[in-house]
Parts: C-alpha cells; structure tokens; sequence
C-alpha cells in the first residue's frame, strides 16, 4: 500500500533523516511546501517508524487511492529508514547527522552506517541524496553514489567550539584511521573538517549558512548561499546553533525541488517550534521552556544555547528522565553530557523521573552545588507540581525531558488545559 500510493504522488516523496532535528526539519519543508501551495502528506506527530508513515498517508488517502497530496515529507527513525527507502522509492533523502543515541537499540555509528550505506548504495540517478557535509561519517557512507550528492554545511566565524566535547562521535578519517583535524568546529563533530594524514576533507558545498544570529530561546538569523551565488537572510522562529542546522537543511531540500528563496524565507520567518523542542508553555503564572534532551550531543546543545548569555544557568531548571524503551534503557550516556556548564550559574536544579535519582547524581559529580539540587517525586505529574510551585509566580523556567518523560509532561499540561495534545499541533 506504502509504495502505491507513493508512487501517486506528483512531486514524489521526501525522506528525512537523521539522529537529531528530524521533527523540527521535516515541519519546516512541508511548511515552505504548503506555501507553494502543495498538499503534503505527513507523518507530522513524529511516529516515524513504517506504521506510523502508513497511518499517516491512510489519514489522507481516499477510498480509490489517491494519496491525498501532491508530494509527501516523511520523518524516518534510523533504524527504519532502509525499509522506507525500499518501499517509498523516494525523489529526495535527507541525511542530516549521526550522533551516538540510544546504543542499547541502535549500536555504535558504524552499525547504522553500514546499514544506511547498503541502501544507499542501490538508489539509481533518479535520486538526490542531500548530505550534511560538516558530518564525516555520512560523507564516507555517501561517497560514490549512483545517485546525485548535494551537501550543506556551515561557514561560521563567531559559533565555534574551541576542541571536541567528551561526547563527540566520528572524529576519525573513515579512510585512513587518523585522527580528522577541523579548520572549524560547531556542533559535536560537525565542522568543516580533513584528515592531516592522507588529505581527505569536507565536500565542496551547495547550500551554505553563515552569519549566524542566536537571539536566546526566541529565534535565530542566518544568510544561506547557494553555489556561487549571492546570499539570502532567512530568520527561524527557533533557537539554537542546532536549528540553524535544520533550517540551512531544509532549505536545501526546497531549493533542489525548485521552490523560490522568497518562499522559503516566509515559511521559515512564521515557523515555530515542534511540540517539546523549545516549546513555550504559560501555566499556572509561570512561563516554562520545554526542550526535548535524547542523546549526549542534543543535550549538550540545549546546554549550551542556555548557559551562552550568562556563562552560567540563570534560571529554575527541571530534568526529567525516564529509561523506557523509547528512551534507552542504558542511561549511561548521561555522564557523557557537560553538565559541568550547570555548575557555574544561580539557577536550581531539580530532578525528576524514573531515573531522577541518577540525574541528580550526576549533577553532584559535575560539581554543581548541593544546595542548588533539589530531588522531587519521581512521578511525572507530581514532579511537575512540585516543581511549579518551587517557581515562584511570573517566572520563567526551563524544563529539559528525555522522550517519553516529555510526552507524558505534555499529556499532564494537556489534560490541564496548557497545551494542545501533539497530534493537533
């Protein structure tokens, strides 16, 4: 049924993937797609496994198999994208990052890009796969391809990391071995990379961001050039080095399928957030900031773009973590994240969560101060009232879960009346 009715559609389908920003970058290109005016099928709740791509063309599919829209912007779990590949045969892939995330159902880097390279391996020329280029790892699994290569990638003078972070991944040439050395460093592994020892380095780019403006937990400007031409100032509702990632991805996308830059500048300008990443929440008085934290790199992101105006946390923070399947079971990886950062600040720090009692835990070996951590109930509903009530009436609050601790806070808020439930968003 998938490949049918994919094959109906008239701009063909996009695959997007990717450990971090798949949610957030899918929404951006069927936002700019819709603009065109394109009616696009897509798995925006975020279940991004094979039944929930087919739920998702069966809510639009008619009853003699029209598919329900022109062109279709699929999200793909890692471990699903080779059997989506296969069955949706796909105009465009995005691919873009691989970060190490939940070890104990995907394995180590290699084991997903091996897999990923076998299907990539067996696309014809009808393909265009964009690839981020700052990532080595998915440039080495890219290389060669029977189908077109695109990359994208950032040349950024003011947001860079002095070395790699603890939990950066793929920092080895996938060629020789040797250590890969970077011209520039932005986000874990991603930069503008080469390996000292047999020359290998970043691809030439198509799409380029640079200029990069981050204005707090608001919102972020970025110029985008594409090839030799000029460059276009596009603004995201969205913060975060992380973001300007996504939207410089997204943007890639439309252009390969033909969409005008002033387009694309309107869908990025009125864009906001997808629910928990840097969601906006009013309750009780209170102005709280959800932002999904899932794997080292992400959360040292969310750390970073928190702790970058002040050199320390300002404000009252809630960590919610949970060990359910969709999180990872292993919790380990929570001592590859810098919460060293929180040390310095005068924000609390409250845990919450079936692992609550391993966060604040690792925050006392971070060196954070004990009386700045504060151990509420482990259950989600009661750790959020505890929590709300420790903020004090017209504040503003962050609160940073892990996957299923963000869908069941946003359930509690849901059923409160403070949010919309996820699907309807």
């Amino acid at each position: 049924m998938l490949t049918k009715l994919t094959a109906r559609l008239e701009q063909g389908a996009v695959i997007v993937a990717g450990t971090n920003g798949k949610t957030t970058t899918t929404r951006m290109i069927a936002d700019v797609f819709e603009l065109v005016p394109w009616r696009v099928v897509h798995n925006r709740s975020g279940s991004n496994l094979v039944r929930g791509v087919i739920a998702a063309f069966v809510q639009r599919a008619s009853l003699t198999g029209c598919p329900g829209g022109e062109i279709a912007v699929i999200e793909a779990d890692e471990a699903a994208l080779p059997e989506l590949v296969r069955r949706v045969r796909p105009r465009i892939i995005l691919l873009n990052n691989l970060f190490r995330d939940q070890l104990d159902r995907y394995g180590e880097l290699d084991t997903i890009g091996k897999t990923w390279r076998g299907v990539l391996k067996d696309l014809d020329a009808g393909t265009t796969v964009i690839v981020n280029g700052d990532d080595p790892a998915l440039v080495a699994i890219s290389d060669s391809l029977a189908a077109k290569r695109v990359c994208f990638g950032l040349d950024e003078t003011t947001h860079r990391l002095d070395v790699l972070p603890h939990a950066a991944d793929a920092a080895v040439c996938r060629v020789c071995g040797a250590d890969l050395a970077y011209h520039a460093l932005y986000v874990s592994h991603l930069g503008d990379w080469y390996c000292p020892n047999c020359g290998r380095k970043r691809p030439e780019l198509t799409y380029t961001g640079s200029n990069i403006q981050l204005y707090g937990v608001e919102s972020l400007a970025l110029d985008i050039s594409e090839g030799e031409g000029h460059s276009h100032h596009l603004t995201v509702g969205v913060p975060g080095l992380y973001n300007a990632y996504n939207a410089l991805a997204a943007a890639s996308v439309a252009r390969e399928v033909g969409v005008p830059w002033e387009l694309i500048g309107q869908a990025f300008d009125a864009f906001r957030s997808a629910f928990g990443r840097i969601e906006r929440v009013q309750y009780k008085g209170r102005d709280l900031t959800l932002a999904l934290v899932k794997n080292p790199t992400g959360f040292n992101e969310v750390l970073r773009m928190l702790t970058a105006e002040t050199g320390g946390l300002a404000l009252p923070t809630m960590i919610a973590i949970n060990d359910l399947d969709a999180d990872g079971r292993d919790v380990s990886w929570l001592w590859d994240v810098d919460f060293e950062l929180l040390a310095r600040g005068k924000g609390d720090l409250y845990t919450t969560g079936l692992r609550g009692p391993d966060m604040a835990n690792r925050l006392k070996y971070a060196g954070v101060a004990l009386d700045r951590i504060h151990s509420l109930p482990n259950e989600l509903p009661a750790g959020l009232d505890a929590f709300v009530e420790a903020v004090p009436e017209g504040y503003a609050a962050y609160i940073l879960p892990s996957y299923t601790a963000m869908l069941a806070l946003r359930k509690t808020l849901a059923d409160r009346g403070a949010v919309d439930a996820f699907w309807e968003q």
